[in-house]
């Protein structure tokens, strides 16, 4: 399933599956660990017994909490926003209709209490719109997709902001991404 797709004027952006497999195995892969661990360190037949119960009894909250966190997201085909492109451009998502041209700054952050990336928006009305994206979206695909559908409908001040966070040579050198500079009248 590819990460983005475009149907007439929109794009909808959904996580690839790649992503969906690997926070997944980061998740309940390692909540399954700590249960391996506790019960193999129950079992006592070894001289690392105690080490096996106490890293699963110490770990197994930590990732029982970020897996709860991270059940939204594991719904495969999940819808994380939509780009509506053109002048009158919105971007869409749970938390409402945010127009490209009321956008400030765009950011991708991460929770440091989930260690889930939201990206957040922030307008000229001063509200801030977090679109979560449940790790489903790494760095380098979030600017793409930030400096191909989003940068060219914003406003000249908020493409100032933008421009001074991408690094354009990084997503030329890696992601083989080159911005098309595009004119709209």
């Amino acid at each position: 399933m590819p990460l983005v797709q475009k149907k007439n004027d929109e794009i909808i952006v959904k996580g690839s599956n790649i992503m969906y497999v690997l926070v997944f195995l980061a998740t309940a892969g390692f909540l399954i660990a700590c249960i391996f661990l506790i019960v193999h360190g129950l079992k006592f037949d070894s001289k690392y017994s105690f080490l096996y119960l106490g890293g699963g009894i110490i770990f197994t909250p930590f990732y029982l909490y970020i897996t709860l966190w991270n059940i939204p997201g594991l719904i495969p085909g999940k819808t994380l926003l939509s780009i509506k492109l053109g002048e009158n451009g919105v971007i869409k998502s749970k938390k409402g209709m945010i127009p490209i041209k009321d956008i400030r700054n765009i950011d991708l952050v991460r929770n440091p209490l989930n260690l889930i990336n939201d990206i957040v928006i922030e307008t000229f009305n001063d509200k801030k719109y977090k679109i979560r994206t449940y790790n489903l979206i790494g760095d380098l695909r979030y600017q793409i997709i930030v400096d191909q559908y989003i940068h060219p409908y914003m406003t000249e001040n908020a493409k100032k902001v933008w421009d001074r966070k991408v690094n354009l040579e990084r997503l030329r050198d890696v992601a083989r991404y080159e911005r098309k500079e595009t004119k709209f009248d």
